[in-house]
């Protein structure tokens, strides 16, 4: 590892992207993540890149597209409504095979919402939230050290796929400030790109990138190469964190900011003689379904708690099937769990 740099959650991702080889940023500001879009203003030029604020997240987006189409490495940005507003192209982006970053600060909602953090986006991120039969890898970090590190991972992710890689976080890691350690040189993956649109200089064919087949015999089977390829990234690019979970009482479902909290939660039960252990999955698609499974039999329960109504709970019982209770606890409209909360829930399922 090389230096060591005290930074915010949104400037370190900025700074990861360019360290990975991105040099197309295509952005619109809004809040929690605006950040990364000040500080790529600055450093894209600088690193003989292109930074260009759209004049919406729908032309942002389409932008990646283009940039993407041509073989560069290319990203953007936002928070939840305006993720939302991308959402017919993430799906193009899908349709055509085309590598691409996004990130996702996610704010509260529904609507408008507010500025403060949540994990409400979690559906529409894991679940495809465009049209179509389409998976995206999705990457929840919890440490701005993990934000480097995944942002880095997600460009390289993008190409050994093609395929798009968000990057959700929410408004406590975007904002807050912590050590990170940067390396001296970044591995990065050389995809062949013989796909792209470069120009042929009159010494190939032309490529010819597109996410529409009238006929339907065409389709299915494009359709078909799609599943197979989300089936090859469920067996190489699952990434969980599994802690303190043998022989626990009770075994704790969280991801991002709420999991920090939870490992906090963890020393305070210990004290009081309950074992709590924490799975944690990183990427939240493909889900890590076998961590589960691992642990199903161990503790007298689950509960799961997200910043949410109960979206990853879904996943979280799906990966259990029926083999062992699940709870849940929830906080909404950007109020953050507190240790006793979390940990008064755990105590009510020993009492049960």
């Amino acid at each position: 590892m090389g230096e060591k740099l005290l930074m915010s959650g949104n400037e370190v991702i900025a700074e990861a992207a360019i360290r990975a080889g991105c040099r197309f940023y295509f952005g619109y500001p809004i809040t929690p993540q605006t950040e990364i879009a000040h500080y790529l203003a600055k450093r894209m030029p600088e690193a003989g890149g292109t930074f260009l604020q759209a004049e919406s997240e729908i032309a942002a987006i389409n932008m990646v597209y283009g940039a993407s189409a041509a073989g560069a490495r290319a990203m953007t940005s936002s928070s939840s409504p305006g993720i939302s507003l991308k959402q017919e192209c993430i799906s193009y982006l899908a349709g055509a095979e085309l590598p691409a970053v996004i990130v996702n600060i996610v704010r509260c909602g529904p609507g408008l919402g507010g500025i403060l953090p949540a994990q409400c986006d979690y559906f529409q991120a894991v679940k495809g939230g465009g049209h179509g039969d389409y998976k995206m890898v999705v990457l929840a970090p919890c440490s701005v050290q993990e934000l480097y590190e995944l942002t880095v991972e997600a460009f390289n992710i993008a190409d050994r796929y093609r395929v798009t890689v968000m990057i959700m976080g929410d408004g406590i890691l975007g904002q807050m400030m912590e050590i990170v350690e940067f390396r001296d040189e970044e591995e990065i993956f050389n995809a062949d790109k013989s796909w792209a649109l470069t120009g042929t200089g009159m010494k190939r064919e032309n490529n010819f990138i597109t996410s529409i087949y009238i006929n339907p015999e065409v389709l299915e089977a494009h359709n078909r190469k799609l599943q197979q390829k989300y089936r090859e990234i469920e067996r190489n690019e699952c990434r969980v964190e599994v802690y303190n979970c043998e022989n626990a009482d009770v075994i704790v479902a969280a991801f991002g900011t709420v999991a920090r909290i939870v490992k906090n939660v963890i020393k305070q039960a210990e004290r009081e003689g309950i074992k709590v252990g924490l799975i944690r999955p990183i990427t939240l698609w493909p889900f890590p379904n076998e961590a589960f499974l691992k642990y199903a039999q161990v503790p007298r329960a689950f509960l799961t708690v997200e910043l949410n109504a109960g979206q990853m709970l879904e996943d979280v019982k799906l990966a259990l099937n029926g083999a062992n209770k699940t709870y849940f606890y929830g906080r909404m409209g950007g109020m953050i769990p507190a240790q006793k909360e979390i940990l008064d829930e755990i105590k009510k399922i020993m009492e049960k």
